[in-house]
């Protein structure tokens, strides 16, 4: 819940928020951020980030970062400005601090907010550099061989992620390679960029286009540029639930007898759920539904299921389905492929 503060008395307000800011300098630290937990423990440091319910900050005295839920987190003062999202969506360019336990204030340049600290979902230190916006989020890798039939297989599944202020793109990359003696190599590309463009009221525009190449499907390479609307109907510091829908426009090539050829055009339907950091589990799923609109009786269906479990050292182990349907397949492909992983990787944070 947000309590926006009478526009008469901005300027006493903003004298409050300048005489606690000032106030949160000196009894706090210099130039330093402060936490103040629930269980009474104090972190002094500087912020790197708070994202899917955790929060990192580096300190002079560890010679690791903590991570500390967010949920834990009662009082914060921070010198830095940062980028912050709240819960129901807005977006703010402010520094934070505590004016009661388990509330803050944010500044947007023209009126200070109220906010519960529970309702930050998202902070990033604002900084000119280009590469400090972006974050290697994920990248994991899989190996096996066996000597029966000399057979070598190579899975690779890496996420980056690059935060602007009122937008975000995200880049995925999913690989499975597989040899085995007198047997046909066995490959299998996803790979996807995706724009996201906030608006008012967890509502966002998004944007993207992704590529799939296998041999389940005699699909050569299939490539989806797809616009549409969303909104986010769950937004916190455990979970998300979003939804939206658009167009697409899909070019296929196939490695048939024919080479076979399509160009269509599809609406498209779909819903994302994550869950973050609970018990050291994470989930990220996401289903798309694609009605074609211009080849009669043809949909298609993609589904991601991922789950991960958080080792020390920021490594961890993920097991993902992928799974594609196509309710034309070209002659003698398959309707359907999907893939297992099991993959051990390490978190950039």
């Amino acid at each position: 819940m947000i309590l926006k503060l009478p526009y008469n008395n901005t300027l006493v307000y903003i004298f409050i928020f300048i005489f606690l800011l000032f106030s949160s300098h000196v009894i706090w630290s210099q130039k330093k951020d402060t936490l103040l937990l629930k269980n009474n423990d104090k972190i002094i440091g500087e912020i790197k980030q708070m994202d899917q319910g955790v929060v990192t900050v580096k300190t002079s005295y560890s010679d690791k970062d903590f991570k500390v839920k967010w949920r834990q987190v009662k009082q914060i003062s921070t010198m830095q400005t940062f980028l912050v999202s709240l819960s129901n969506g807005k977006r703010f360019n402010s520094k934070v601090f505590t004016s009661e336990e388990d509330e803050a204030i944010v500044y947007d340049g023209n009126e200070i907010y109220s906010v519960q600290i529970k309702d930050i979902v998202f902070l990033k230190p604002l900084t000119s550099s280009f590469f400090s916006k972006m974050r290697f989020s994920t990248i994991s890798i899989g190996y096996n061989f066996t000597k029966s039939n000399n057979l070598k297989q190579l899975t690779i599944n890496s996420t980056i992620y690059y935060t602007a202020f009122k937008w975000m793109l995200t880049g995925k990359y999913n690989s499975v390679l597989s040899n085995q003696d007198d047997t046909e190599q066995t490959r299998r590309i996803d790979a996807n960029i995706n724009m996201t463009r906030f608006m008012k009221n967890d509502w966002f525009y998004a944007g993207a286009v992704g590529f799939l190449s296998n041999d389940e499907q005699k699909l050569k390479l299939r490539t989806t540029f797809s616009g549409g609307l969303g909104k986010y109907l769950i937004h916190t510091n455990l979970m998300t639930l979003a939804t939206g829908g658009g167009l697409a426009y899909t070019k296929e090539r196939y490695n048939d007898e024919f080479n076979t050829i399509k160009n269509s055009l599809e609406a498209y339907i779909g819903a994302g759920y994550k869950i973050f950091d609970y018990k050291d589990l994470s989930l990220n799923t996401l289903a798309t539904f694609y009605p074609s609109l211009t080849e009669k009786d043809r949909y298609r269906l993609d589904f991601d299921f991922n789950i991960k479990y958080d080792l020390p050292m920021d490594f961890y182990i993920q097991f993902g389905v992928n799974y594609n349907y196509d309710s034309q397949p070209v002659e003698g492909a398959s309707s359907v492929d999907y893939v297992y992983q099991t993959t051990f990787g390490w978190e950039f944070k």
